[in-house]
Order: C-alpha cells, then structure tokens, then sequence
C-alpha cells in the first residue's frame, strides 16, 4: 500500500491522500482519505476507486441515479488505474465491483419504494419522489450513510380549509 501511495501522490500531485478510519473522496479537500491499517487487496481497490472520483472531478450529483453512474465510472477508471500503477497483476475483481455497486442500488431501491403502495416511483428532486401508481409523494434524508426514511407528503389540510399545511407520516 504504501508503494502504491508513493506512486499515485507523485502522479497526481493535485489530490491529497488522508489517512482516515475508511476509505472515501473528499470533494471539497480534494483529498482520497483511507485506511492505512488495512493491507489487503481490496484497500488497494478502494483507494484506486477513490482516487478515481478525484481524478473523473465528482463532486456533487442531483438524482440517486446520477450516484450510481458516478460510482459505475469511479470503478472503471479504477480498474485502468489497477493495471497502470499497482503491484497486484491481477485485475480488481468483478463480483467485488459488484458487491460495492450493490450496496448503492439497495439504497437507491429502498429509497424510492412508495411507503403506501410499495411500488417503485420515480424521483422528482433530490430528495422527493413521487409514485406513479398511487400518487402518493414522499421525501427522503440526503444523507446517504443512514437509513433510507421516508416522509408522505398527505394531502389531508389540518384544520383550516385555507391551511396548505400537510399532515405527514414516517415510514
């Protein structure tokens, strides 16, 4: 790992690397933070994938699914990355890519399943959807490390006829 670092912070002198408790990018610092207690194969692969968001310039994204695009291309560029700079020779692992891009696909399910109907609906804005077989909208937390919540957005006024207030429920 720390041959791989070397490497990487001469190559790309505008990304700083953060040793950290777990791999991510940091956007604002421009910063690849990771684990330099972890000294297997796969910490070689995540910091190759964080490195790469730096690298394709992600830093914010509208819509669920522009997440998912983005990690889709972080592990892309990772694996070009892999066979330029690492001393591992062999490819980073499909079913490993896949197993990571999964844990974003269940969180993008979770979040988008109508709390009323349990169907799937479609995303409005960043944090509210809405279902297409029920009508029912709802809002969701932006934060993407905690439990996908879903707020309704009732129709029901409270007691004024001119109120817009809406009743909500949490699912």
């Amino acid at each position: 790992m720390k041959k791989l670092l070397a490497k990487l912070a001469v190559n790309y002198p505008g990304i700083t690397f953060e040793a950290a408790d777990t791999f991510y990018w940091n956007p604002r610092k421009q910063t690849v933070c990771f684990d330099p207690n972890d000294t297997s194969v796969t910490a070689e692969w995540s910091l190759l994938h964080e490195l790469s968001h730096g690298i394709l310039g992600h830093s914010d994204y509208q819509t669920d699914f522009e997440l998912l695009l983005m990690e889709v291309a972080a592990w892309q560029k990772a694996c070009e990355l892999q066979s330029q700079f690492s001393s591992n020779n062999s490819p980073i692992d499909e079913d490993h890519i896949q197993d990571c891009l999964d844990t974003y696909r269940d969180w993008l399910h979770s979040r988008s399943v109508c709390p009323k109907c349990d169907q799937v609906g479609l995303q409005e804005q960043s944090n509210q959807y809405l279902c297409v077989n029920c009508l029912e909208s709802w809002r969701v937390s932006s934060k993407r490390f905690t439990r996908p919540y879903r707020l309704c957005n009732n129709t029901k006024a409270k007691t004024s006829p001119v109120s817009t207030t809406k009743q909500m429920k949490f699912y």
